[in-house]
């Protein structure tokens, strides 16, 4: 299965010069936030695939302006094609702000979505905004990671952890992907494609809110 990630940044590739035929082949597409919702919408309108996103720190906007076409999977789990895919957005609160929560909020989040994750018997994908505490967080306060996204990681040992947040640009240190432990993580800025193995299962296409 290909999937295209998104985050922070709206891709002129996708959106100035966008054809469709640039979505051929794009079997889901995953939004780490703090991207316009008119940019979602747009690509909505061509996708023949689901769009799932979760809220960045800078989409309070979506509040009265969501992304048509798109499916928002914060604090829930989205099955497709058999992939369970949980999203947690936001970042760590630095100044007032709908989508920013302190550890000890986020922590609460994830708590939460402990029966979830039991009744699902677990999750392929983890879905966030920000990264973990201490893997290609920033040093600055606004872009620190939560620290509980280390448990998830660590206790449900999913294939992949995709984020945003953290710009590539922001440093030479940023990596696109690193490994941690069992799981490959992923910084989506801007756009980034990548093969998750298929997957046989009789799971339907579910939500678990």
């Amino acid at each position: 299965m290909k999937i295209l990630v998104l985050a922070d940044v709206e891709s002129k590739y996708l959106w100035d010069y966008f054809e469709k035929e640039k979505l051929d082949g794009i079997d889901l597409i995953l939004s780490c936030g703090d991207l316009r919702s008119e940019y979602l919408s747009f690509l909505a309108s061509f996708a023949k695939v689901p769009i799932l996103y979760v809220r960045g720190n800078h989409d309070d906007n979506y509040a009265f302006k969501e992304p048509e076409g798109c499916v928002c999977i914060e604090d829930k789990i989205y099955v497709y094609k058999g992939v369970r895919i949980m999203g947690l957005g936001g970042s760590i609160r630095y100044k007032a702000g709908a989508n920013q929560y302190t550890q000890s909020q986020m922590k609460k989040r994830v708590v939460k979505m402990w029966p979830k994750i039991k009744m699902k018997k677990g999750i392929d994908i983890l879905l966030t905004h920000s990264p973990a505490a201490g893997i290609g967080d920033g040093e600055d306060n606004p872009h620190k990671g939560f620290e509980v996204f280390i448990d998830i990681l660590d206790k449900y040992k999913p294939k992949y952890f995709i984020h945003g947040h953290v710009h590539l640009n922001y440093s030479v240190n940023n990596k696109r992907e690193c490994k941690y432990k069992d799981t490959t993580i992923i910084n989506g800025y801007e756009r980034y494609i990548f093969e998750y193995p298929d997957k046989e299962s009789d799971i339907p296409e579910t939500v678990t809110e």
